[in-house]
């Protein structure tokens, strides 16, 4: 496995259990309509982990091209 994969799984790990975390903590505390602002941290522990992916996996794919 290379060495941005690894880094990327670790950064990946400690981001969803953070966000999750932050998710929760909405969801136990917030009433009524502030519980949509849980959707956020929801929407950002998954895209920044995937987009994160896909610019290393470019650029790996770009420097094995030259």
């Amino acid at each position: 496995m290379a060495l941005w994969r690894k880094l990327w799984l670790l950064f990946t790990v400690i981001w969803v259990v953070v966000a999750a975390l932050n998710v929760f903590t909405i969801l136990a505390f917030a009433e009524g309509a502030e519980r949509e602002k849980a959707l956020t941290p929801l929407f950002f522990g998954f895209a920044v982990p995937a987009a994160l992916y896909l610019l290393g996996w470019l650029w790996e794919h770009w420097k094995t091209r030259r």
